[in-house]
């Protein structure tokens, strides 16, 4: 199991990269904007998002500090916007900690396969924090 950080910005996520990768001396590994998803029919990018950040990650002291753009249609209260991400090697772990996390909370996205996971969900736990849960495929 590992633990992760997503940090959520409301248009700066760039700047905000760049900026810590700076400050801790590390090189931004990947960037995705809403434009360079594959297209979903029932989530369609809207064009006022197609350069927000989707996904930028840095690699530091043995984590990565995961970054993006919340889309414009919806509000980022900085101080809110810290997600803790556990991803795991077992479907059935991503289950068993959603479902503990939501107890006494709200599961804010079900289980799902995604594009860029094989099990995903998200859930905002009895104490308000909301937790990105997810399984990763194995490399070719």
């Amino acid at each position: 199991m590992k633990l992760e950080m997503f940090i959520n910005f409301n248009g700066n996520c760039r700047e905000a990269v760049e900026f810590y990768a700076k400050v801790f001396r590390t090189e931004v590994g990947n960037i995705m904007t809403y434009g360079d998803a594959p297209p979903d029919p029932n989530h369609p990018t809207c064009e006022a998002d197609r350069d927000r950040i989707m996904y930028a990650g840095i690699p530091v002291g043995g984590m990565v500090l995961m970054f993006m753009d919340t889309p414009s249609t919806h509000a980022t209260t900085i101080g809110d916007n810290i997600n803790p991400t556990i991803s795991t090697d077992s479907k059935d772990e991503v289950t068993r900690l959603l479902n503990e996390l939501s107890e006494g909370g709200e599961v804010i996205m079900e289980l799902q396969q995604t594009f860029f996971s094989e099990w995903y969900g998200m859930v905002k736990d009895k104490f308000g924090v909301y937790w990105q849960i997810l399984h990763y495929s194995p490399q070719q």
